[in-house]
C-alpha cells in the first residue's frame, strides 16, 4: 500500500506513452485545422525510455561526484577545499542549462552526451548542500559514542554517519533527480531523442498537440519518480521498519 501513489503514476505515464494516439479525437479538437496531431516522428514510448536513460545516467553520475565530495571536504583532510567544493556546486546552478548546452556542444558534438553533461553540473548543487548538511548536522553525542566503541573513521563514516544522515542526502537527490526530468527536454535542441523531441517540434511547427503530449508524459514521469522518493524518504525516517 505505501507504493501505491508511484505505481499508479507509473501505470498512468505507461498507458499514455504507449496508447497516446487513442486520445487522437482530444487532440484534433485541440488543433482542428493540423493535418497530424499525434506526433509522428517516434515512438512515444521510446522517447520515455530514452528520457528516463538520460536523467538516470547524468543523476547516477552526479550523485558519486556530489556525495564523495561532500564526504571528502567533511574529513579533516579535506576539510580547506570545503569552499571551493561549495562553490563550483553552486556554479553549476549559475550557469543555465542552455548555456552549458552550448558550450558542451562544439567539444562533445550533437546528441546526448551535451545534455548528460548539463544536468550533471546542474543536479550537483542540492546533492552537496544536502550532503554538507547532513553529515554536519549529526550530534556530537553520536560522533562521541562512535569513538568511545573503538570504530575507525571509515566505520564511523560507513555505519554512522551515511545511515544518520540518510534521509537529509536523499531528499537532495530526490530535488536533482526532479528537476532534472524536466531539464533534460533541453536535450531536444542539441539533437538529443527524448520526450523533448514532441515539444521542441510542436513548438517550430506551432501545434499545440505535440507540445501537450510531451509536456504530459515529462509532468507525468516527474510526479512518479517524485511519490518514490517520497516513500524512500518516509521509510529512512525516525520509526522505520
Amino acid at each position: 500500500m505505501r507504493w501505491r501513489a508511484p505505481l499508479v503514476w507509473l501505470a498512468l505515464l505507461l498507458l499514455l506513452a504507449a496508447g497516446m494516439a487513442w486520445l487522437e479525437p482530444l487532440f484534433r479538437w485541440l488543433e482542428p485545422g493540423t493535418r497530424q496531431v499525434i506526433y509522428p516522428h517516434a515512438d512515444l514510448l521510446v522517447l520515455l525510455g530514452r528520457h528516463l536513460l538520460v536523467v538516470a545516467v547524468a543523476s547516477l553520475l552526479a550523485v558519486l561526484l556530489g556525495v564523495g565530495a561532500a564526504v571528502l571536504v567533511t574529513r579533516p583532510a579535506g576539510r580547506d577545499f570545503l569552499p571551493l567544493v561549495a562553490q563550483f556546486a553552486s556554479m553549476g546552478q549559475t550557469f543555465p542549462p542552455v548555456a552549458v548546452l552550448a558550450l558542451a556542444v562544439p567539444v562533445l558534438g550533437f546528441g546526448t552526451w551535451p545534455i548528460i553533461v548539463a544536468l550533471l553540473l546542474y543536479g550537483l548543487l542540492p546533492i552537496v548542500r544536502n550532503t554538507l548538511a547532513g553529515l554536519e548536522g549529526l550530534e556530537a553525542g553520536v560522533m562521541e559514542a562512535a569513538r568511545g566503541m573503538g570504530m575507525s573513521p571509515t566505520q564511523r563514516l560507513w555505519q554512522v554517519e551515511l545511515p544518520l544522515a540518510a534521509p537529509v542526502i536523499l531528499a537532495g537527490i530526490r530535488t536533482s533527480v526532479t528537476v532534472n526530468i524536466a531539464t533534460a527536454a533541453l536535450g531536444a535542441t542539441v539533437g538529443a531523442s527524448n520526450l523533448g523531441a514532441p515539444i521542441i517540434s510542436g513548438i517550430v511547427n506551432g501545434n499545440t498537440a505535440y507540445v501537450l503530449q510531451g509536456a504530459i508524459l515529462i509532468g507525468l514521469l516527474a510526479l512518479c519518480v517524485d511519490s518514490a522518493f517520497e516513500r524512500l524518504q518516509r521509510g529512512l525516517g525516525p520509526g522505520a521498519q
